[in-house]
């Protein structure tokens, strides 16, 4: 479509294709000084549901729009927000209550279309014809990650190895109460020059929590362990909600795994897990629900037990160990564990390994960079099996500086205590 001048709008977003969190440059050229615009992006995910975000620009006296650099004035977002047309995402007017946006085919990008529309515009996209389109992909792994199904001694999981012969250091990834087989974050490990394995702890049928216990995790780790392209002696853990409660018992008391370091994303060390986990979930089914019946799962573990008996015994830790929590977390009451687990090492005399970054206005899914923020999704209830919402918490803008600060945090932790020197670190590049 042409400007009055005659001259084409050009709609620059490099790189066209880049691994999630890597940033793009959005430029939109050939405009009319001081036109009025509006960015959009728009996914379409998995579920065929759609997702959208945009902002309004006003260009500058050469008709340029620099999102890096230029402010939004409304939209889904506003201020100086390079990443603000990805991580404000939220589905479109009409769609599903309840969605949740999660990649579940790794091995294929995120495409999203970025449009440049005249005015001002906040709804009706679809019926409008914009000025100028670019698509770019968004990838979890890097060209040369290998994606290895685990089936093993009962265990499932996924593993990604970097590119290259190896040796890498080990993390096993651990999700939480929501259950299944979830692999973007272990990919993006990968990508990052980790081998990294996507544990399945909670799940189908056949995965009955009954028979899910302190073993199963131990296996798990020993198969990474012993994996010929991962050095035995570097290994982590990083569980995120239920996981970091799985993390912290191993940790704690397990024989067999002994990690170098562990980050655990709000979570807590109320709950062991030192039996199965359909005894450990028997004790969290009193819930409390807002006027809007979502479900606020914080209280199950508050006021904190004084009673050492209820809680993982933080001071037998001998590793690392990364807390990463939002202040606004409602699914966990992870601020108050970590104060407690703070006052625990301290009077155990290994505080000095611990690590806490809170997050204020951050909800509970801290996930990898640019990710949309759901303050509340739709969520099957563990041991009851039944779909309710969970209220995460959480504003959206706070929400992403946590995810993309803490994530950096993240892998820098991973990489002082599992990489011998700084060099040592290979990363995959796009």
């Amino acid at each position: 479509m042409l400007t009055e001048v005659g001259t084409c709008p050009l709609l620059s977003v490099q790189p066209s294709r880049a691994q999630v969190d890597e940033k793009v440059q959005i430029v939109v050229m050939n405009l009319l000084p001081n036109q009025k615009v509006t960015l959009h992006s728009l996914h379409q995910s998995e579920d065929k549901d759609f997702w959208e975000a945009f902002g309004h620009y006003i260009s500058d006296e050469y008709g340029t729009v620099t999102v890096a650099k230029d402010e939004s004035l409304g939209g889904t977002y506003e201020g100086t927000e390079q990443m603000g047309l990805l991580w404000s995402m939220r589905p479109i007017p009409g769609s599903r209550p309840g969605l949740r946006l999660r990649k579940m085919n790794i091995l294929t990008p995120i495409v999203i279309h970025i449009s440049v529309y005249g005015g001002h515009l906040s709804q009706g996209f679809s019926q409008q014809t914009p000025l100028a389109t670019s698509v770019t992909e968004r990838w979890y792994v890097a060209p040369g990650v290998q994606r290895v199904n685990i089936r093993e001694n009962g265990v499932r999981g996924t593993l990604f190895l970097p590119p290259g012969p190896g040796l890498y250091p080990g993390v096993l990834d651990l999700w939480g109460g929501g259950g299944g087989l979830v692999e973007y974050r272990s990919g993006l490990l990968a990508s990052h020059g980790f081998a990294s394995m996507a544990l399945e702890y909670l799940g189908p049928e056949d995965l009955r929590t009954a028979d899910v216990d302190v073993s199963y995790f131990e296996k798990a780790y020993q198969i990474l362990q012993n994996h010929p392209k991962v050095q035995r002696d570097r290994m982590a853990m990083l569980g995120l909600s239920f996981g970091s409660a799985v993390t912290l018992s191993m940790a704690a008391y397990s024989k067999v795994i002994k990690p170098q370091c562990c980050v655990c994303i709000s979570g807590s060390h109320v709950f062991p897990v030192d039996k199965s986990l359909f005894e450990v979930f028997e004790g969290m089914k009193k819930v409390q629900v807002n006027e809007e019946n979502q479900v606020i799962h914080r209280n199950i573990i508050l006021p904190i037990p004084s009673d050492p008996a209820l809680k993982v015994d933080v001071g037998r830790i001998k590793c690392p160990l990364l807390l990463v929590n939002a202040g606004d977390d409602q699914n966990w009451a992870s601020v108050e564990s970590a104060e407690d687990m703070e006052m625990m090492m301290e009077k155990a005399g290994n505080r000095d390994l611990l690590t806490v970054l809170t997050y204020p206005g951050a909800g509970h899914l801290i996930e990898p960079p640019y990710s949309p923020h759901f303050r509340a999704s739709n969520f099957i209830l563990q041991g009851v099996k039944e779909k309710i919402v969970m209220l995460w918490g959480g504003q959206t803008k706070p929400h992403a500086y946590a995810q993309e600060d803490s994530w950096e945090k993240i892998l820098a932790f991973l990489r002082k205590h599992l990489y011998f020197s700084s060099n040592f670190a290979v990363k995959a590049k796009l």
